[in-house]
């Protein structure tokens, strides 16, 4: 996926964000206010993915063999931590 499509998705989820913002001033039941938060945790793991499929080579290209494993080891543990 390209930069620009992982861009657009996280100004839907800005645009999603918001929505709930609005939701809870208005009082929305909290089923519905729940539903949205469970879409954009959703959406929020696929722009992950994305990001971590098209850009991993890009991301770690720059690194010497010596260093590759220590800053891809820290970047699994931070994917785990989610």
């Amino acid at each position: 996926m390209s930069d620009d499509a992982i861009i657009r998705n996280l100004r839907r989820i800005e645009g999603q964000v918001k929505g709930i913002q609005r939701m809870v001033g208005e009082q929305r039941p909290c089923d519905d206010i729940l539903t949205q938060i469970m879409a954009i945790k959703a959406a929020l793991d696929r722009v992950t993915k994305d990001l971590v499929e098209s850009n991993m080579s890009r991301c770690f290209e720059t690194y010497p063999p010596d260093e590759l494993k220590e800053k891809m080891a820290r970047t699994i543990n931070i994917l785990c931590k989610m």
